[in-house]
C-alpha cells in the first residue's frame, strides 16, 4: 500500500501544487505572525535593559502612606540618606514632566524633559552623537525628536516654563531611549543636567523614583540596607531583578496585543486554505474512482484506502510547512518594514527573525493537521467508492454531489437563527461594545450560514450572472454558464473562500468610509468656522490677547475664543452668547438656547441621561480647585461632540481654569476674501502655542489616519483572497483534466481553440464574479450591522456604501479569475482532439 501511495503521489505531483501553494500561504502567514511576536518581544528586552541596567535597587513613591512627605515624593535629605548607605555606589532620581518645546519653525510642540544621571553607570539612554550636557544650560534631546523638530547640535534650544516663560538652553547631543511609556506613546524627550531640570519649575515636588547602584554588596543586601535607612512607610523597594520582571511583562501584555490582532487574520487565511484542500481532495477522490474502485477490487480494504488518501495529505502539508515556515520569515520581515513606516523613524528600524522552536513546531503542526483534517471528508468518500464502480467507461464525477442534503439545510437555518438572534439582541444594547461584539458575532454566524448552504445558491446567482455572457458570448459563455452550475456542491466550495476574503475586505470598507464621512460631516456641522486656533500643548491655553488682536484683523469678520471647564462629573465648553447658533451649533433637542446666560449651561444628552438631568434641572460642577458652582439646564444638545455642556463664557469664567486662558479661538472671515489665512497667520504665527486648523485640514489628517489603518487591513485580508483565487486556479486546472475527453468531443464538433479557451475563462470569471457578489452583499449588509450598533443617541453612524472601492474590487476578481484561468485554457486548447478522445 505504500508503494502505491507513492506512485499516486508521483503521479499527481502537478495536481497537488497549486494546493500546496494555498496551504503554504497561510502557514506562511502565521509564522511570520509568530516571528514578529518573537522580534517585538526581543527588541523590546534589548531596549528595555537600558531602563534598567545597573539599577540593583529602585526606590517608588507607594502612595500607600499617611504620612504627607513621604506620600507627595523622595525630598532631597531621603536621597542623601540612600546616597550614604553602605554597598550604595551611586543614586539619582528619576523624573519627568512635560514641558512644551520650540521646534525650528517656531512652534511649540509638547514634550517630556527628565533629568540625566549624575552617575553614568545609572543613565539609561545610549549617546548617538555629540555628549551628555555637563552644565545647566545644556541640554541632550532624543534623536527622533532632534529628526522631528529639525534641531541641529550646536544650536540653541527652547522650552517653555510656566506662563509661556523662555527658557534657553545649548544642544550639544542626541540620544536613544530604551523602552519606556515615553517611547511606546511616541512623546518627544529632552535630558537635562538635574540643576537645568529643576530650574523649568522649581516649586515642582519632589521626585518619585530613585535608582540605585550598588558595589560590593549583593542586590538584596543593599535593599535591606536603604530599607533600614529610609524605612519602608510611603516607599516601595525593589531588586534590579525585580524592577526588569515587571516591566518586561508589562511591555510583553502590549506586544501580545498587536500579535493576536495579526492571529486573527491568519486564521482567516487558514480557514480559506482549509477549504480550497476539501475541494482539492474532494475533486481527487471523484475523479479517482474507477482507480480507487479497481484497489478494492484487487483486496485494499476501506480502512487502507482511508488512509492512503490522509497519507497524501500529510505528505502535502508537511512539504506546504516547509515552504511556509521560510516565507514566513519573509512575511515577518515585511511586517516589520511596514510597522516601521508608520512611526516617525522613517522607515528606519533593526529587522530581527528570531525563529524558535515553538514557532517552527507552530509551522508544521498549522500546515499539516488544516491539510490532514480538510482531507478527512474527502477521504471517507474515498471507503465508499464500490468496487462495481470500476466497471464503468466514465465514472460520473457529479453524482456524488449533485444533491444537498437535509442535514446541510438544517445546519444552515440554525447558524441564520443564531446568527439574527446575537443581531437583534446586539442592537438593542445599549453597551457599545457589547453591542459590537454581539452584532458582529451575529454577522459571523450568518456568513457560516451562508457558507453552508452555498449549492443551493450557486444555480440562481448563477443565472443572474450569466445572462449577460450567455448574450454577447454566444455558445461559449452558455457552456461556461452550465459547467459553473452542474456541479453546485464544487463550485460552492470553490467560490466560498473568495466569499469569505470579499465579505471581511467589505465590511471593513463599508464601515470604515461609513465612520469617515460620518466624522467628516459632524466636523462640518461643529465647525462653520473658517478657522480653528488652539494650543500646541494640551496644558497651556492660548493667551487672552492673542483673541483680540485676531477681531483686529480687517479680513476677519468674527471671533469667538471658547474656554473649558473639568468638573467631577464631566468637562465642559465656554463660549460667547453671540457665538451660539453662528459659530457653534449644536442640535437642540429639549429647551432653547436663547435662555442660555451667566449661571446657566446647557447640557450634551448623553450627560443628561447619565446624570439623571433635564430642563430646569440643576447641575453641580466642582472643578477640584475653587468653589462648586450650580448651573440650571436651559437646554438639552447633541451633535456637538466637543465637551459634556456649553455655558457662557462669562459663567466659564467663575472657575480658576477657564480664567487661566483659551481652549481655542474660532475665526470666522469676512465674505470674499482671498488672503484670509495669511492674514490670520500673521497674528498666530509670532505665538510658539498658536496652532492653526482648518475643517478640510482637521478631516485630511483623519482620513489619511483611516485610510493606513484601512490600507494595513486590506493586506492583511488580501492573503485569503489571494489564497482562495488560487483555489479557483486549482478547481480550473483539474476540472481541465477531467473533462478531456468532453473538451475533446467539443473540439471534434465544431469549437475552436479559442473558443474553448474563452469557455474557460468565463467560467473562471462566473465563479469569481459569484464569491465577490456574494461576499459584497454580505460585506455591505453586516456593515449596516456593525453602523447600526456603533451609533448611540449622541452620535450616529450613517451607512455610506464606496461604489468607486467595490467597483475596484469588482474589477480585481475579474481581472484575477482571467489570469487564474489561463494556464487552465492554455492545456485544454493544447489537448489533441484524438488523444483527448482516447481517454479512458
Amino acid at each position: 500500500m505504500l508503494r502505491t501511495i507513492i506512485a499516486g503521489l508521483k503521479a499527481r505531483t502537478a495536481r497537488l501544487v497549486l494546493s500546496s501553494v494555498a496551504i503554504a500561504l497561510g502557514v506562511a502567514f502565521v509564522t511570520g505572525t509568530l516571528v514578529l511576536g518573537d522580534a517585538m518581544t526581543a527588541s523590546l528586552r534589548d531596549e528595555l535593559a537600558k531602563e534598567a541596567r545597573n539599577v540593583d535597587v529602585s526606590v517608588t513613591v507607594s502612595g500607600e502612606s499617611s504620612s504627607p512627605d513621604e506620600v507627595q515624593g523622595i525630598s532631597p535629605e531621603t536621597l542623601a540618606k540612600i546616597r550614604q548607605t553602605p554597598g550604595v555606589a551611586g543614586a539619582d532620581a528619576r523624573g519627568s514632566h512635560s514641558v512644551p518645546l520650540v521646534a525650528a519653525n517656531g512652534k511649540a510642540k509638547p514634550a517630556w524633559a527628565v533629568p540625566l544621571a549624575s552617575n553614568e553607570r545609572l543613565r539609561e539612554f545610549d549617546l548617538v552623537d555629540g555628549r551628555y550636557p555637563a552644565e545647566a544650560d545644556e541640554i541632550a534631546v532624543d534623536k527622533r525628536t532632534a529628526a522631528t523638530a529639525k534641531l541641529t547640535i550646536g544650536q540653541p534650544v527652547v522650552l517653555l516654563g510656566k506662563e509661556d516663560e523662555r527658557h534657553e538652553f545649548t544642544l550639544v547631543g542626541t540620544y536613544q531611549q530604551g523602552t519606556n511609556q515615553l517611547v511606546l506613546g511616541g512623546f518627544d524627550h529632552v535630558g537635562l543636567t538635574p540643576e537645568g531640570f529643576a530650574s523649568l519649575e522649581p516649586e515642582r515636588p519632589p521626585y518619585q523614583v530613585v535608582a540605585v547602584a550598588a558595589a560590593g554588596f549583593t542586590q538584596q543586601q543593599v535593599l535591606d540596607n536603604v530599607r533600614q535607612a529610609i524605612g519602608d512607610s510611603g516607599f516601595r523597594l525593589q531588586t534590579g531583578e525585580q524592577l526588569t520582571e515587571e516591566a518586561l511583562a508589562r511591555v510583553e501584555r502590549q506586544s501580545g496585543e498587536f500579535t493576536t490582532l495579526l492571529l486573527a487574520f491568519a486564521i482567516i487565511a487558514l480557514v480559506v486554505a482549509a477549504m480550497v484542500i476539501y475541494n482539492t481532495f474532494t475533486i481527487l477522490v471523484a475523479q479517482r474512482t474507477r482507480e480507487l474502485a479497481l484497489m478494492r477490487c484487487v483486496g485494499a480494504s476501506r480502512s487502507q484506502v482511508f488512509r492512503g488518501v490522509l497519507a497524501e495529505a500529510l505528505v502535502m502539508g508537511l512539504a506546504a510547512s516547509v515552504i511556509g515556515l521560510l516565507g514566513g520569515i519573509g512575511v515577518s520581515a515585511l511586517l516589520q518594514q511596514v510597522i516601521f513606516s508608520f512611526g516617525d523613524s522613517g522607515g528606519e528600524g533593526t529587522v530581527q527573525l528570531p525563529v524558535t522552536a515553538m514557532t517552527v513546531l507552530a509551522a508544521f503542526a498549522v500546515g499539516t493537521l488544516v491539510t490532514v483534517l480538510a482531507a478527512v471528508l474527502p477521504a471517507r468518500k474515498a471507503t465508499r467508492v464500490a468496487p462495481v464502480a470500476a466497471l464503468r467507461s466514465q465514472p460520473d464525477s457529479g453524482e456524488e454531489v449533485a444533491r444537498t442534503g437535509l442535514l446541510r439545510v438544517l445546519t444552515a437555518v440554525l447558524f441564520a437563527v443564531v446568527g439574527v438572534g446575537a443581531i437583534v439582541l446586539g442592537l438593542g444594547m445599549e453597551n457599545d461594545d457589547a453591542a459590537m461584539f454581539t452584532s458582529g458575532a451575529g454577522t459571523m454566524a450568518l456568513l457560516v450560514s451562508v457558507v453552508v448552504l452555498g449549492p443551493l445558491l450557486v444555480g440562481p446567482v448563477n443565472r443572474v450572472l450569466g445572462a449577460v455572457p450567455r448574450a454577447l458570448l454566444g455558445v461559449p459563455a452558455k457552456l461556461a454558464s452550465a459547467n459553473a452550475g452542474r456541479n453546485p456542491k464544487r463550485t460552492a466550495a470553490t467560490t466560498a473562500a473568495l466569499m469569505i476574503g470579499v465579505t471581511i475586505v467589505s465590511l471593513v470598507t463599508v464601515v470604515a468610509n461609513s465612520a469617515k464621512e460620518t466624522v467628516n460631516a459632524e466636523i462640518d456641522q461643529r465647525m462653520p468656522a473658517d478657522y480653528t486656533v488652539t494650543s500646541a500643548v494640551y496644558d497651556r491655553p492660548l493667551p487672552e490677547e492673542l483673541a483680540e488682536q485676531l477681531a483686529a484683523v480687517p479680513e476677519v469678520a468674527k471671533v469667538a475664543p471658547t474656554t473649558v471647564v473639568y468638573g467631577d462629573q464631566g468637562y465642559f465648553t465656554g463660549v460667547p452668547k453671540d457665538a451660539v447658533g453662528d459659530l457653534f451649533r449644536p442640535t437642540v433637542t429639549s429647551g432653547s438656547l436663547a435662555d442660555l446666560r451667566d449661571g446657566t449651561m446647557a447640557v450634551n444628552a448623553e450627560f443628561a441621561k447619565r446624570q439623571g438631568a433635564s430642563v430646569g434641572s440643576t447641575v453641580t460642577v466642582d472643578p477640584g480647585e475653587g468653589e462648586p458652582q450650580d448651573l440650571k439646564v436651559v437646554a438639552v444638545v447633541e451633535g456637538q461632540g466637543l465637551s459634556d455642556g456649553i455655558m457662557t463664557i462669562e459663567t466659564s469664567m467663575r472657575f480658576p481654569q477657564a480664567a487661566e486662558g483659551y481652549e481655542s479661538i474660532l475665526v470666522k472671515l469676512e465674505d470674499g476674501v482671498a488672503n484670509g489665512r495669511a492674514a490670520v497667520e500673521k497674528v498666530t504665527d509670532p505665538s510658539p502655542l498658536a496652532v492653526l486648523d482648518s475643517a478640510a485640514e482637521t478631516k485630511e489628517q483623519l482620513n489619511q489616519q483611516l485610510n493606513q489603518v484601512l490600507t494595513f487591513i486590506w493586506a492583511l485580508i488580501g492573503l485569503a483572497v489571494v489564497i482562495a483565487l488560487f483555489g479557483i486556479a486549482n478547481t480550473l486546472t483539474l476540472s481541465v483534466l477531467e473533462r478531456t475527453r468532453e473538451s475533446a468531443l467539443l473540439r471534434a464538433l465544431g469549437l475552436t481553440r479559442g473558443q474553448l479557451r474563452l469557455m474557460l475563462v468565463v467560467e473562471s470569471v462566473l465563479m469569481a464574479l459569484m464569491g465577490a457578489a456574494i461576499g459584497l452583499s454580505l460585506g455591505i449588509g453586516f456593515g449596516w450591522v456593525l453602523t447600526r450598533a456603533l451609533s448611540n443617541d449622541n452620535f450616529s453612524v450613517d451607512l455610506v456604501v464606496p461604489f468607486g472601492q467595490i467597483g475596484v474590487m469588482l474589477a480585481g476578481a475579474v481581472v484575477a479569475a482571467v489570469l487564474a484561468a489561463a494556464l487552465p485554457a492554455r492545456r485544454a486548447a493544447r489537448t489533441s482532439v484524438v488523444a483527448g478522445m482516447a481517454e479512458a
